[in-house]
């Protein structure tokens, strides 16, 4: 059912399982998204894209936090420097219904760093600190960070320690580590995703000298054999890129990950249970590529993988007749 984000619901459970995650992604992780994941995965957590808690508290706030009520276990992650900017975010994110707050610390985009928000904030770990502990006071779901394993100038073990410490001490419990550095001059976004190298080895010693924190990592993985060997370490794993581009990969998480016995679904029972869905955005004066556009991912490695994508990223412009198109799409998908 639609969810209307500024009437609480009832709060979800405070436990939150973060043994799996889809990792918050700008222009990717929408609602759309996170609905169309949910039909994969029962138990993956999932989180919204970054939200800047200037977009949240001075424009359209219902849009940002709208989302449907099947796509719990949900977290929000904000994006912000300014404690009261954060807490009075937060308070809007829990009477919205979300399961916890994560704030960003881990963006490394020029347009953040101009703002003070993401990678750069990882030089000044007392307003960090400052920051969850406000937003920590203002709330009674779990607060959690984002961070690299350094940025440029901040790039040794001991001064990760010392950043990881001093958030610790407000009581924050959940580090989720991407573990490469940021260099915050000279690479884009995308950049910072592939050329620092991944030091997996300083994520797995953070859980050894933080034996009390949740640590959970991020960066670079690829598969569930990776997954696994990675929780033989560290309490949760977060994946990214791979998660959208490979969706079909989280059909088997449940079982993998959390011991559960329902069967998967197929990649056309996921695609077909959207429909009601896409049924309802289309009446409320949506298109069918603002949903669409995340699905292409399932069609990988069988004939009619190509003409699926065709339809769906091609063809669904032009459509008189969106539903008959995904109707098409659904039935190239038929048996897989």
């Amino acid at each position: 059912m639609p969810y209307n984000p500024l009437e609480n619901q009832g709060k979800p459970e405070d436990s939150v399982n973060r043994r799996f995650s889809v990792a918050p992604m700008m222009d990717w992780t929408d609602r759309h998204c996170r609905y169309f994941l949910r039909q994969l995965s029962q138990h993956a957590l999932l989180y919204t894209e970054m939200v800047t808690t200037g977009a949240l508290l001075h424009g359209d706030t219902q849009r940002f936090l709208r989302y449907h009520t099947d796509e719990h276990p949900l977290a929000i992650q904000l994006g912000g420097s300014n404690p009261q900017d954060l807490a009075a975010s937060s308070r809007l994110a829990e009477k919205a219904g979300y399961a916890e707050v994560n704030l960003n610390v881990g963006c490394p985009s020029d347009r953040v760093q101009n703002n003070m928000i993401g990678a750069c904030l990882m030089a000044h770990p007392a307003l960090v600190s400052e920051c969850i502990k406000a937003m920590q006071d203002s709330v009674s779901i779990p607060v959690t960070i984002k961070h690299r394993i350094g940025i440029n100038g901040r790039e040794s073990y001991s001064q990760l320690c010392d950043f990881v410490g001093q958030v610790a001490e407000t009581g924050c419990n959940t580090f989720i580590v991407h573990a490469r550095i940021a260099i915050l001059e000279g690479l884009s976004p995308k950049e910072n995703r592939e050329i620092p190298p991944l030091n997996y080895e300083w994520v797995y010693q953070l859980k050894k000298d933080f034996p009390a924190l949740e640590v959970i990592i991020n960066g670079g993985i690829k598969t569930l054999a990776e997954c696994q060997e990675h929780l033989r370490h560290c309490d949760g794993v977060m994946l990214g890129r791979e998660a959208y581009h490979n969706a079909y990969l989280l059909a088997e998480v449940d079982a993998a990950l959390f011991s559960a016995n329902h069967m998967p679904p197929s990649r056309e029972q996921a695609l077909r249970a959207i429909r009601p869905y896409i049924e309802q955005h289309l009446a409320e004066g949506g298109a069918l590529h603002h949903i669409t556009r995340h699905v292409l991912g399932l069609a990988q490695g069988f004939p009619g993988a190509r003409q699926f994508r065709q339809l769906l990223s091609t063809q669904v412009h032009k459509t008189q007749d969106p539903l008959r198109l995904f109707d098409q799409a659904c039935d190239l998908l038929q048996g897989r």
